[in-house]
């Protein structure tokens, strides 16, 4: 090999680099940028994106999410709100079944929910949240998830038809601490760029069960 091409081999191995480099870190800014947001432009819905739930009662990762659509809720940011999320295996209830139990018991009145419990992963919820939306006449979403998972959720949302917005919530053990925060920010932008590359859901990536 010349050392001409020995050169330009070397510059571009250097130039894939600090793409690639460029890329992670323009995705990680985007994910954390948009955690910080808080869109409460009215919409048809409230889509609140299942976590884990014990027999009927939400995990605390959950419970946050319920709180802060219920304050949207009560805020006028929209009349309904579609709680979302399957079952494991020998669960006697969905997420979206425990989610909208939460809500009911806790000042929405049951019209105003709807409960979708289809899914395992972020992707899929949000297809059969966006089928039961535009079937009901409706289009437009606010998603409450955690500040580290909207950007994925909201890119998911709007690939598959469904014009959304993001409202996290700022309270719960997802962000209670900077190690906790800086963990989530780096698995989230993994998953984004998985998921833009593969389009699959990328729920899995890290460990930490956040979708």
């Amino acid at each position: 090999m010349g050392t001409g091409l020995a050169r330009w081999l070397g510059r571009a191995v250097v130039g894939v680099v600090v793409i690639g480099a460029l890329i992670v870190a323009g995705t990680a800014f985007r994910v954390w940028y948009v955690a910080r947001g808080d869109d409460r432009t009215p919409a048809d819905v409230i889509v609140v994106l299942g976590a884990a739930q014990y027999n009927g009662t939400p995990s605390k990762i959950f419970a946050a999410r319920l709180e802060h659509a219920r304050d949207l809720y009560d805020a006028g940011v929209a009349r309904r709100i579609v709680t979302s999320g399957g079952g494991q295996v020998g669960d006697t209830y969905t997420e979206a079944e425990a989610g909208a139990h939460w809500l009911r018991e806790n000042g929405v009145p049951a019209e105003a929910t709807v409960a979708v419990g289809e899914g395992s992963d972020t992707l899929r919820t949000l297809r059969a949240v966006s089928a039961e939306v535009h079937a009901r006449g409706w289009d437009t979403a606010v998603l409450v998830s955690d500040p580290w998972h909207s950007l994925r959720a909201a890119t998911m949302a709007r690939d598959i038809g469904l014009t959304a917005w993001t409202s996290p919530t700022h309270s719960g053990p997802v962000v209670q601490t900077r190690e906790t925060q800086a963990r989530y920010i780096l698995r989230e932008t993994a998953a984004l760029l998985y998921y833009r590359l593969s389009k699959n859901p990328a729920d899995d990536i890290g460990g930490t069960g956040l979708g």
